[in-house]
């Protein structure tokens, strides 16, 4: 029996990613096909003659299941940024963390030239609280090194018993020397929708993550902004903004939330017979209202999917700036009780004009950028996807470097969301909103 997940993690762990059960046979015909396989035959005695020669010969006892696991992540971490290998307890974090409650510092990571970079903080967590910022380079835990450590290992370091406490040293660009950060570690209950009302008349509606819960969240939000507006409800805000992902199904929810008809999202694999297509239902929980998505840097996988299928089918006006730009497909495939699994990338992923956004993103309608104190101006962009090493190619000459990923802590200072308030009450104009409403045709 074939179980399929899929899940939209942003920078710190991957695009799309599918949780199967069954393991991926390969097949041989012909006697191309066989040469090739009796060299791939050669090349993993080559791997046994190596293996045996450390095991006897290394200075000291080697611990040989480690052995086994760092040859399988340096064969994993040599094909793309997004493959690896999660050993038993990751792959349950990883399940635990879709559900929107982990324990830990409350950050999301990526691995950079052997470093821990932090993407962003998570709302209302410790690691925010604590003053961890987008864009930190993590050197040290606890006075040990993250230098030679693997994404998994060193999320691992960082989650613990809840009160306990870790320091993590810190380079910050807008810092002459690292600093250090001492965080004690909660339950991280991810709270991925907050809402309020923006005067009397606009739905604000902010997404930190997509987790279980998102779409919940969403429509219990639209909900209460028509029992507390009523007919005076002009329109709604989604904020994405430096929003790194989640799952696929819960994009797919709240992309179809806005939509009537026509595809959201399309995954296209190695194989043709590998294309899946999800479509929306009918019904707009918004009753037709205008709806403005802001977007940045730091908005990934799940996000620009949600922002893609709503500025494709001129459901809604993207503003901001152009989005990370991750738009690949890992397939976790489970290898067996307590053996961890495997994070594998099979397939891209397409807006519903067939716009492939791997390593370019998505282009807001409106390009609104931020005033940046002088102090943050060196760490207030993304190198976004393009910049990763041995990322998977986008479309060519179409590749695009990071933008920037600044939201002011004051709302007042935020210049993109007055835009959105100014044009959906009215006051601001532009050619770009509202939308004129079309069905996006294929392009497949």
């Amino acid at each position: 029996m074939r179980k399929t997940s899929l899940i939209l993690l942003g920078a710190a762990a991957g695009a799309a990613l599918t949780l199967i059960s069954t393991q991926p046979r390969i097949v041989f015909d012909g006697s191309t096909a066989r040469a090739a396989a009796a060299d791939t035959y050669r090349q993993l005695s080559l791997f046994g003659d190596v293996f045996e020669r450390v095991r006897a010969d290394y200075v000291e006892k080697p611990d040989e299941s480690k052995l086994v696991e760092s040859a399988i992540n340096g064969m994993l971490a040599g094909l793309d940024p997004h493959s690896s290998f999660m050993d038993a307890k990751s792959f349950r974090d990883m399940q635990v963390q879709t559900r929107g409650e982990f324990g830990g510092l409350g950050i999301e990571v990526t691995m950079e030239d052997g470093l821990i970079k932090v993407v962003a903080p998570i709302d209302d967590t410790p690691a925010q609280k604590a003053g961890v910022m987008a864009n930190d380079v993590i050197i040290k835990l606890d006075e040990e090194q993250v230098q030679g450590l693997t994404l998994n290992q060193a999320v691992e370091k960082m989650r613990g018993p809840e009160g306990s406490k870790i320091k993590l040293t810190i380079v910050r660009k807008s810092q002459d020397k690292p600093i250090e950060i001492s965080v004690t570690r909660a339950r991280i209950q991810v709270r991925s929708v907050r809402s309020h009302m923006e005067g009397e008349d606009i739905g604000y509606v902010r997404i930190s993550q997509f987790n279980e819960r998102t779409t919940e969240g969403l429509q219990r939000a639209v909900n209460e902004f028509i029992t507390q507006g009523g007919e005076k409800v002009k329109g709604y805000i989604i904020d994405l903004r430096n929003n790194p992902g989640g799952l696929l199904d819960q994009a797919i929810s709240v992309s179809d939330a806005f939509l009537e008809r026509g595809e959201i999202v399309s995954t296209r694999g190695r194989n043709v017979e590998e294309t899946s297509r999800y479509n929306a239902r009918a019904g707009d929980l918004t009753r037709g209202k205008p709806v403005i998505v802001l977007i940045n840097g730091g908005s990934a996988s799940a996000s620009e999917i949600v922002a893609g299928a709503l500025q494709d089918h001129k459901r809604a006006t993207i503003i901001g700036t152009r989005s990370f730009g991750k738009g690949s497909v890992q397939t976790i495939i489970p290898l067996g009780s307590g053996n961890g699994a495997l994070r594998l990338t099979t397939a891209r992923y397409f807006t519903p004009s067939g716009r492939s956004i791997q390593a370019k993103g998505i282009t807001p309608d409106i390009e609104v950028l931020q005033d940046v104190p002088d102090e943050l101006k060196v760490r207030t962009d993304t190198r976004g996807e393009s910049s990763l090493r041995g990322h998977l190619k986008g479309d060519p000459g179409a590749e695009e470097t990071g933008s920037q990923a600044w939201v002011p802590p004051n709302p007042d200072d935020d210049k993109a969301l007055h835009m959105a308030l100014d044009l959906i009450r009215g006051t601001a104009k532009n050619s770009a909103y509202p939308p004129a409403p079309k069905s996006p045709t294929s392009q497949n």
